[in-house]
């Protein structure tokens, strides 16, 4: 028996989202800029430079962040 899938209703903001776009977020009192690599239901993943990644002390310049603790640049 296989589940059929579920239609979620997407907001206007994250119904807007691009991938390319640049957006900001502040992580460990830092703020940082990156564009955003993919778009998922609750978060997106957001390419940050190397620099960045190594001041917030994240593991790669890749990073997942919430729809509501970002915003557009």
């Amino acid at each position: 028996m296989a589940f059929q899938p579920h239609e979620k209703e997407v907001s206007e903001f994250v119904a807007a989202r691009r991938i390319g776009e640049w957006i900001s977020f502040t992580r460990n009192g830092v703020e940082v800029n990156g564009t955003i690599f993919k778009i998922m239901d609750n978060s997106v993943i957001v390419e940050i430079s190397h620099e960045d990644a190594k001041e917030i002390g994240a593991a790669s310049n890749m990073t997942v962040i919430s729809h509501k603790k970002y915003k557009i640049v």
